[in-house]
């Protein structure tokens, strides 16, 4: 099996491209390039009409799409690497921690600091443009910053958040703290100490490098 993966470096893809290394599965990497508008071109709304990343094509020609989706379909599908505990609660606890960093701090946080002319409302005077994008802004680093400071006593001293093994909420929350830095957001200590602990994973190391990241 060859899986087809489509993403875009430094991007919530980059917590799938972690997985797939960890799992040590073949696949192909499409790199979309979404300033330039890749995403939107007809041949890759064929394969996800939403015209998101990430995605991923199966071997069959099914293809997976939002960050949940594609990281339990990986658990589940490679369940060796233990990406989701076989203990109930843990399990829980790991779509619990994903659910709320895809979510909340990306969905809701990160977004307004991303794009947030998107959050503009409709016959918006050009005199209150600016006064609005601010405060968008604003709202985003205090969503991103509250939903750390809610994770932060999650988080346990030293490994990973379900224990010795990385899961898909380690993924997902890497690369929500990976953004911190470049919009100048604080972690919290352990969040900051989770961060620096996956990044010292020789497998994360190469998917930042292979990113274009140091």
């Amino acid at each position: 099996m060859t899986l087809k993966f489509y993403m875009t470096p430094g991007s919530c893809s980059t917590g799938i491209h972690i997985l797939l290394e960890e799992l040590e599965v073949p696949f192909e990497v499409t790199i979309l390039n979404l300033p330039a508008g890749d995403h939107r071109q007809p041949c890759y709304l064929v394969i996800n009409p939403k015209g998101t990343i990430p995605a991923l094509m199966l071997d069959d020609g099914s293809v997976l799409t939002e960050f949940q989706a594609i990281a339990f379909w990986l658990a589940k599908a490679y369940p060796r690497k233990g990406l989701l505990p076989e203990d109930p609660l843990k399990a829980a606890t790991v779509m619990e921690i994903m659910d709320y960093v895809v979510g909340t701090i990306h969905g809701q946080g990160y977004t307004r600091i991303f794009t947030t002319d998107s959050y503009l409302p409709s016959g918006l005077p050009d005199a209150e443009r600016e006064r609005w994008l601010r405060a968008i802004e604003a709202r985003g680093h205090e969503i991103v910053e509250q939903g750390f400071k809610v994770l932060e006593p999650r988080l346990p001293l030293d490994g990973f958040i379900a224990g010795p093994k990385i899961t898909m909420a380690d993924a997902a929350l890497f690369y929500v703290s990976f953004w911190a830095d470049h919009v100048g957001i604080h972690l919290p200590e352990r969040v900051a100490a989770h961060f620096q602990r996956m990044r010292a994973r020789p497998l994360v190391r190469q998917v930042l490098m292979e990113e274009g990241y140091r």
